[in-house]
């Protein structure tokens, strides 16, 4: 992966996004910006495939239903210009069953006397049937039948006549605009006599004038939305069905298909990372996690064709569609706007005036609805956020998937494969040549698959990241990337592995400048990159540490190799040889419970594991600072020296009121502590990061009464505010995937330590246990949620199911009478 070149106004201008950008307070907005227009023609005319994704680079000459985005086309759905987007459904004369009316050999639409004529169809579409069932569909809100490629279906032919042995059947799917046989665009399926790659189809019943048929998909079929029409042809002549948009077929990825390369062997795995629809994000530092409950509402209505939409809007090849690698890696690049207009703006500016606080989001639901409807990218997310739309598409399209949290990840700008600090002779960073930045926490996503297009050995969990920090073949996207490549130091492997490795498993490597202006190397610390790597467990809300999998347990053999291996494939493949250091005093720094609004403590031990005593001269700096390791200056040091006698341990603390940091605090709540010192006996340095955040309170749901399918139910939220200041500008988000589409309170101002109560109702539409989210927003406060789990009974009639249909959110604003007192 490569860096671009950081400029005004360029990708590199958010402050709190960027190493070697040190934060200031902002004076005006500045968001993530958008690509120039005319960015592509700089890039030499290479188009988006064939820099992303070799495999989908080449077409034909003719084939022009993947080119770049038309700037025409970037209005939003109901547009004059939507004719022209690829996911375009016009007339077409090449299209079998595009006309309006039946047909029959000569083209005249005269139906003969003994023709065979399909007089309808029943898909068993309903999320009743057998077929949405089986297929494990049937919480899409979606009246269209949803099948899983490489499994059967079902379906009803209603006919004029009887079925005779000698009639002549044959179903047909199309997909994009000109449809061909070769590009598996154009499915051709003679009932009876089996197909082509794995499509087949047969008759299990004749009565009367319907004809039951079993229809089986291929486990390598592209994935979209398809037109499905039938023809006939005997003695008398040939029919031709016309297309109903009532008959279109969605066909998705197969996790449960051995034969298809998504297939996963574990029903909990599938349970947990295809089919539930809300899951748990991590966020914080090692020692002070803090966590999250996300909406992925993968099944929402609407939410399918957002996720085929992006796909449509960068122009994916549908050939290309047939692939989990392909399809995975142009998700990584369509969530985030870079380059493609995709689905989020990213900003770590704390400016989140034209947009809202990525901190306030909790779901996908709403931000994909939102690309759809309008076609413009949605303002604004940073990596948790990107990680969970990720998590909500690739779970939709079939592949399994997980949102994972990466604690102390590294972001290496110069591909030396370590985490490079520089500090001058007197141990002070030198923020100008600090490019390398270490983030308290990334988020990105796992998706399984089989890896054909590397060596044996790689299939299963694939890191697929859609923060944009690096370019890949000039694209911000990244992966897909087998974890076992990374695990082992396999740099070389594609695609993106040299990043993703300095992420998880890197060391952080300080540098003091000599007198002759050289560097040397003076401290590592080997486990301080990817320290914990953790995902929501299988069937719970606990959390599942996963480190094992991206890394060899640390300080073994094993994992030594791993690291120095891929040092040898980096910028500074002598790294190691330049270290040369004394260490027999140990520094560690206690975590302490920090809450928002109240003081706090800082400490720091210092051990001697020597034999003789020792005399430190210790300095501590606190400053605030972005989840992204960007710091802010610093607004409280101390410096102490400490005799030690051997063998034993001091304290060193420094306390910081409220009032201190009050007016310091960016987003997270979070705080980085510098400490550095020298050994005066043998010139020891120590030097040591540390990062904690200020814990922010929880939102209180209550649930009143019980839920049942179609009857309203109300819901009480309770927030106390733990700032002795006003919050203003309050606005409150609900959602719940089956319970409640994403919906706006605004409720202004809310005092001082002052309580509020809201109650709102709401009406489920599916039965089940769901997950109903809360979050606040306001300039003083961000990061506050809420969950509670809603057990939903069926219909009293019966019905599983209730109508949702309707926009993508609802605002409301709450009148004071409905606040609580402090």
């Amino acid at each position: 992966m490569s860096s671009p070149t950081p400029s005004s106004g360029g990708p590199r201008s958010d402050v709190g996004r960027w190493g070697g950008n040190p934060w200031q307070p902002p004076t005006t907005p500045s968001p993530e910006p958008e690509p120039e227009p005319d960015r592509r023609s700089r890039r030499g005319g290479r188009s988006f495939w064939a820099r992303c994704c070799g495999c989908c680079s080449c077409r034909n000459a003719e084939d022009d239903d993947w080119g770049p985005e038309r700037r025409g086309d970037r209005g939003g759905r109901g547009s004059g210009s939507r004719s022209r987007r690829p996911d375009s459904r016009g007339s077409d004369s090449r299209r079998p069953g595009s006309r309006g009316s039946a047909v029959n050999a000569a083209g005249d639409g005269t139906i003969r006397e003994g023709m065979l004529v399909v007089t309808g169809m029943d898909l068993l579409s309903s999320r009743s049937d057998q077929n949405r069932r089986e297929h494990h569909t049937d919480e899409f809100e979606y009246d269209e039948l949803i099948l899983r490629r490489g499994q059967p279906f079902h379906m009803v032919l209603f006919l004029s006549r009887p079925y005779e042995s000698s009639d002549h059947v044959t179903l047909e799917l199309c997909i994009g605009n000109n449809p061909e046989v070769g590009k598996g665009t154009h499915v051709i399926i003679p009932v009876g006599k089996g197909g082509s790659g794995g499509w087949k189809a047969q008759v299990t019943k004749s009565s009367g004038q319907n004809l039951n048929l079993r229809v089986h998909t291929s486990p390598n079929a592209i994935i979209g939305k398809f037109q499905f029409t039938v023809r006939t042809r005997c003695k008398a002549g040939e029919f031709q069905l016309p297309f109903d948009p009532r008959n279109e077929i969605y066909i998705l990825f197969n996790p449960w298909c051995p034969e298809d390369i998504v297939y996963v062997d574990h029903e909990d795995w599938r349970q947990e990372y295809v089919l539930n629809e809300s899951g748990r994000i991590y966020y914080g530092t090692e020692a002070q996690i803090g966590e999250r409950t996300w909406n992925y509402g993968q099944f929402d209505h609407g939410v399918l064709d957002a996720c085929l939409y992006i796909l449509d809007r960068r122009g994916m090849p549908y050939g290309g569609r047939r692939d989990p690698v392909s399809v995975s890696r142009v998700i990584s690049a369509m969530v985030n706007s870079l380059d493609d207009n995709g689905v989020l703006i990213g900003n770590w500016s704390g400016d989140y005036s034209r947009g809202t606080n990525p901190s306030a989001w909790v779901g996908s639901v709403e931000i994909l609805l939102s690309y759809l409807r309008t076609g413009n990218s949605v303002p604004f997310g940073q990596c948790w956020v990107f990680a969970g739309v990720t998590t909500t598409v690739l779970r939709c399209l079939g592949l399994a998937t997980r949102t994972v949290t990466n604690f102390n990840s590294a972001h290496d700008t110069d591909t030396s494969l370590t985490m490079d600090i520089y500090f001058d002779e007197n141990m002070k960073p030198l923020e100008h040549l600090n490019h390398d930045s270490v983030w308290n926490f990334h988020v990105w996503n796992d998706c399984w698959m089989k890896r054909p297009d590397l060596p044996s050995g790689f299939d299963g969990w694939q890191v697929v990241d859609a923060t944009p920090q690096e370019t890949s073949s000039g694209i911000f996207c990244c992966g897909p990337c087998s974890v076992q490549s990374i695990k082992n130091g396999l740099v070389y492997m594609k695609y993106d592995t040299p990043f993703i490795f300095a992420e998880v498993n890197s060391d952080k490597v300080y540098w003091q400048r000599q007198d002759d202006g050289s560097f040397k190397i003076v401290y590592v610390e080997e486990k301080a990159i990817g320290s914990l790597i953790i995902t929501k467990a299988i069937g719970s809300n606990m959390r599942e540490d996963i480190t094992h999998t991206y890394k060899h347990p640390e300080g073994s053999e094993a994992e030594r190799k791993a690291v120095e291996t891929a040092a040898a494939h980096g910028s500074k493949p002598n790294v190691y040889a330049t270290r040369d250091s004394t260490e027999d005093v140990a520094m560690q720094v206690e975590a302490q419970d920090a809450v928002m609004g109240q003081d706090l403590t800082v400490c720091v031990v210092l051990t001697n594991r020597g034999s003789s005593p020792r005399t430190v001269k210790l300095h501590l700096y606190l400053s605030v600072t972005f989840y992204t390791g960007v710091t802010g200056s610093v607004f409280k040091e101390s410096k102490k020296e400490v005799v030690l006698a051997p063998g034993a341990s001091e304290r060193v603390t420094m306390p910081v009121a409220y009032k201190e940091y009050r007016a310091q605090l960016v987003d997270q709540g979070a705080m980085l502590l510098n400490v550095s010192g020298h050994v005066k006996e043998n010139g020891q340095v120590l030097a040591k990061q540390h990062t904690f955040r200020l814990r922010t309170p929880d939102l209180s749901l209550t649930l009143l009464g019980a839920a049942v399918v179609g009857q309203e139910c109300e819901v009480q939220i309770v927030f106390k505010n733990p700032l002795p200041v006003t919050l203003t500008n309050v606005v409150f988000r609900l959602e719940g995937s089956g319970l409640q589409r994403p919906k706006i309170l605004n409720v202004g101002d809310i005092g001082g330590n002052e309580t509020v109560t809201l109650r709102q109702t709401f009406v489920p539409v599916r039965p089940g246990p769901r997950q109903l989210i809360a979050s606040l927003d306001s300039p003083q406060l961000s990061q506050v949620h809420g969950v509670i789990q809603v057990d939903v009974a069926p219909a009293g009639g019966g019905g599983a199911f209730s109508d949702i249909r309707g926009s993508g959110r609802s605002r409301e604003t709450i009148p004071m009478a409905s606040r609580g007192g402090a």
